[in-house]
């Protein structure tokens, strides 16, 4: 009855054009007709009608209420019928007035009371792409496209026009982004800001050897690793992507070549995915898998809670992600499994967007692949370019334009920056060094830098990434990691830290096990990261030979007299070396790359050492006659002092071969003469990544190097002072690593 008084109202005040009241009139409606599935307790679908606010904010099927526009709004489509399935589902519908004043309610804009202003109706990200005009200038100076857009959103917040930072701040803050490395002390000396970027990213080695390691966390891209039984599969796409980087090949044709691996040289292992134990579950078929990474990396959307059922946060089905895993399925059509249950269901070939859908010319998979690639880089597929740019704003800025990268349906900050970066991006050919560029000369890159707030304010502080930590005290030191090419007699080669294993240090500092897709790393410190910066093995033995680099006190590497792998289906491996005059002996196991080295067990029987001790029995599973067992890796260390060995002759094997078949081992053996260095087991090349540092004669040279190599300016008094105090041999590595604790050195401000 109360409905009907308040119908009969409305009709009268409508008549006289006077405006919708939502409270009085609408929301009663609603309450009667919708609310026993729609109420904020039980939201069928997503959707709560209970307040206005979530009526507009609409449900996982996007939103409800187009203000200004009643006819075009899903709730009236809903109510109508228009929109299947009419609503109230199961119940009694509304009536003609119902619906009418629901109707007009939204059509003069949805409002809180009719002396309100027009509701603001929900973000919904674009699927094509349009760019729209520069604003107008409004601080002298910030003329860049970028600018213009940034500038007009802070003065409309009434922030005012900042200051630049300065010339060194900026610098490594570059040299960073576009190369991953610090700017030399001598490179700072002679600085020329502007064109700066473009400078830096014309070496392509540099720039592929700092912005590799971006793209292996999105890929899932790693080396070095076996998994558990013959149907796990993964393949390294490696040389590939680093090419493709030096070669700045433009992005479309980038992801065109991961979706459509056609040629040799093609990167057919990103499609192949990562299967740890073989198929796990029906959601991480390698079909699904790759379903999961590109929906993710290039349209920034989230698939894998609809790849086991419909989702309970977006508008995404389980049909809609088997559609998308039957581009990549080597069977015709993919059966439906939800939660694991096999449904009576099966998948066609389509797209998550009807409109971009096209069907594949066959059933063959090299079809399948071409219809996928064709279809993500239509185009009308705005979502392409958008979610490339805002992953590239985020890197260099600390934040997303569209802040979660993976979530492209949330509100930019700036919507009409973000289509406009996106359309040039576009019209320049998708050139990834160009928008990189285009970003890092704006003066908006150039503000200082800001902590995470609820608006833009400039750049947000940034920690360095695990590589960049790691290549810079390379390059402070001159002392860099070696990797080692697969294959006995091959020299290793100093390199930059994406191309070597991963280490205590830098897992620690944030580099990922790149099992799944890693679009941003942890920015936090953690509990683990103190422990290995304050107390870790690896930067602490790191510092000891970096200081003696910096003193041209680092004594040569010691040379194995015995280098051999160990390979399953060939058995034991046999050796008789001469060892004439050696004072101890290192017998070193290490492992290439096993799935489970702590499963491996290995034996060494070499009769000369019976009854002779190793110095450090850790590892050592135990003596006998048949020689000494040890797990995998280990080194075992015996002082010949007075045992006058002239040749040590023996053979080594895995102790368990079922075991090894299963766990793929992956391991080589080593024997010294000389305590090696278990970093560089080999010989390596003489070329470094950057030339070698000048050889430090005094303290004083040392804190004058290290402070402005590590940190761009050189020490205050105060800290020359403390510093060139310092007495002692470690006296350099503790310098190095009171800089390297500095935030200076850790964060990109």
């Amino acid at each position: 009855m109360k409905t009907l008084v308040l119908l009969c109202a409305s009709a009268g005040v409508l008549a006289g054009q006077t405006l919708v009241d939502f409270d009085r009139q609408v929301h009663p409606v609603l309450a009667a007709k919708c609310h026993s599935c729609h109420s904020q307790e039980k939201r069928s679908g997503g959707l709560s009608l209970a307040t206005l606010r979530d009526t507009i904010e609409g449900g996982r099927s996007g939103a409800t209420v187009k203000p200004g526009n009643g006819s075009g709004s899903l709730l009236v489509q809903r109510l109508t019928g228009e929109a299947k399935p009419r609503m109230p589902l199961g119940a009694v519908t509304l009536t003609e007035a119902e619906i009418s004043l629901v109707k007009t309610w939204i059509d003069q804009g949805a409002r809180a009371t009719p002396a309100s202003a027009a509701a603001r109706p929900k973000w919904e990200a674009p699927l094509t792409l349009t760019k729209p005009a520069v604003p107008g200038p409004v601080w002298q100076g910030w003329d860049a496209p970028i600018d213009r857009f940034v500038a007009a959103y802070m003065a409309e917040r009434k922030i005012g026009q900042p200051q630049l930072v300065s010339d060194a701040v900026y610098a490594r803050r570059v040299y960073l982004d576009t190369g991953g490395l610090l700017p030399t002390p001598e490179e700072l000396e002679g600085l020329k800001r502007a064109g700066l970027s473009s400078r830096l990213l014309a070496d392509n080695r540099r720039y592929a050897e700092n912005w590799i390691s971006f793209w292996n966390d999105l890929l899932r891209n790693d080396e070095g690793v076996n998994y558990y039984s013959e149907t796990a599969s993964r393949k390294s796409i490696t040389p590939w992507l680093l090419n493709a980087l030096e070669t700045n090949l433009p992005y479309d044709r980038f992801v065109a070549k991961l979706l459509n691996p056609v040629a040799k040289e093609d990167p057919d292992g990103f499609l192949i995915g990562v299967n740890w134990r073989g198929t796990v579950n029906a959601s991480q078929t390698p079909e699904m898998q790759a379903a999961q990474n590109t929906a993710q990396i290039f349209l920034g959307i989230n698939l894998k809670c609809n790849s086991c059922h419909d989702s309970f946060i977006s508008k995404w089905k389980l049909k809609d992600a088997y559609a998308l895993a039957s581009y990549f399925s080597v069977g015709a059509k993919l059966q439906l499994f939800r939660c694991d249950v096999a449904q009576d269901q099966y998948a066609e070939a389509g797209f998550l967007y009807p409109e971009l859908n096209r069907a594949p010319a066959s059933s063959a998979l090299k079809d399948r692949h071409a219809a996928a690639a064709e279809i993500f880089l239509d185009p009308r597929n705005g979502r392409l370019a958008r979610t490339m740019v805002n992953r590239i704003w985020a890197r260099m800025m600390g934040r997303g334009l569209v802040e979660n990268p993976d979530e492209m349906d949330g509100e930019p900050w700036n919507p009409q920056l973000l289509d406009w970066l996106a359309g040039d991006f576009v019209d320049h050919g998708y050139d990834l060094k160009r928008l990189i560029a285009t970003i890092a000369e704006s003066k908006t890159y150039q503000m200082p830098s800001v902590p995470h707030g609820d608006e833009f304010r400039g750049p947000e502080v940034r920690r360095i990434t695990a590589e960049q930590f790691s290549d810079a005290v390379a390059a402070i030191t001159g002392d860099w990691h070696v990797y080692q090419p697969s294959g006995v007699g091959k020299p290793g080669v100093y390199s930059r830290e994406w191309h070597v294993a991963a280490n205590p240090l830098t897992r620690a500092l944030g580099r990922p096990i790149r099992d799944q897709v890693y679009s941003e790393r942890d920015n936090q410190a953690t509990t683990l990261q103190a422990l290995e910066l304050v107390n870790g093995q690896t930067l602490t033995h790191w510092l000891s030979r970096g200081s003696k680099k910096l003193l041209g006190e680092l004594p040569p590497e010691p040379v194995a007299v015995l280098d051999k792998p160990y390979v399953v289906k060939d058995g034991s491996v046999s050796f008789d070396i001469d060892v004439s005059g050696a004072k101890g002996l290192w017998l070193v196991l290490k492992d290439t790359g096993t799935y489970s080295p702590e499963k491996v067990e290995a034996i060494w029987k070499v009769p000369a050492l019976t009854g002779l001790k190793p110095l450090d029995e850790a590892g050592v599973r135990e003596a006998g006659g048949d020689g000494i067992r040890v797990k995998t890796p280990s080194v075992l260390a015996f002082d010949l002092a007075g045992k006058n060995l002239h040749r040590l002759a023996g053979t080594f094997t895995l102790e368990n071969k079922e075991i090894t078949s299963e766990i793929n081992p992956a391991i080589r053996l080593f024997v010294f003469t000389q305590e090696p260095n278990l970093e560089r087991m080999t010989p390596v090349g003489v070329e470094t990544p950057l030339p070698a540092p000048p050889v430090l004669k005094n303290m004083s040279e040392a804190v004058d190097r290290v402070f402005r190599y590590g940190l761009g300016r050189a020490p205050t008094p105060e800290e020359r002072t403390i510093a060139e105090g310092a007495r002692g041999a470690d006296a350099v590595a503790d310098l190095l690593w009171a800089v390297l604790m500095k935030p200076g050195f850790q964060l990109i401000y």
